[in-house]
């Protein structure tokens, strides 16, 4: 695609996108997101579009998609301030993560289960990002978010149990 029609199709289009946008999100930033970022889909995938006469529905479809993806994501993982979100995280005391080292890390890493442990690795220890893991593991990148989730949540409880059986060996 030329670049003279890119930009001749968002010159053509931003305007009623971001109004739809801005219906559907009640915020300025939002909307300005979710618009930029149904262009940057448009450039990376409006080659695909065989029919160039239905450029108008693809995107004001993509956008509609994006804004449902955007807000099944903040259902799923809500904003949360540090201040107001204090009482849900776990209690670990600094003498826990200071005696905990490495080789512990690798050890209760290798406690975890089995498919949370691959998604695990690949992110805290290859620093891989959620697509890379799915496309490693051949699975959805819902499956990635879930696995490393639990596979978090195992971990904790491998580190809490195991710094607690240290503690009450050392007594």
């Amino acid at each position: 695609m030329a670049d003279d029609d890119f930009e001749q199709i968002v010159s053509q289009h931003y305007e009623p996108l971001y109004r739809f946008a801005f219906s559907l999100t009640r915020s300025e930033a939002d909307a300005c997101d979710l618009t930029q970022q149904t262009f940057y889909i448009w450039a990376t995938k409006g080659h695909q579009l065989q029919d160039r006469s239905k450029v108008k529905s693809w995107l004001f479809t993509t956008l509609h998609r994006e804004f449902l993806n955007t807000r099944k994501r903040h259902v799923r993982f809500p904003h949360v301030e540090l201040e107001e979100g204090i009482e849900d995280l776990p209690v670990v005391s600094p003498d826990v993560v200071n005696s905990l080292d490495g080789v512990q890390a690798v050890e209760y890493l290798g406690q975890v289960q089995e498919p949370f442990r691959a998604a695990l690795t690949l992110f805290y220890m290859n620093d891989a990002s959620y697509q890379e893991i799915a496309d490693i593991l051949q699975v959805p990148l819902g499956t990635v978010r879930s696995r490393i989730s639990r596979g978090i949540a195992q971990l904790k409880q491998f580190i809490l149990a195991g710094t607690c059986r240290r503690t009450a060996e050392d007594a």
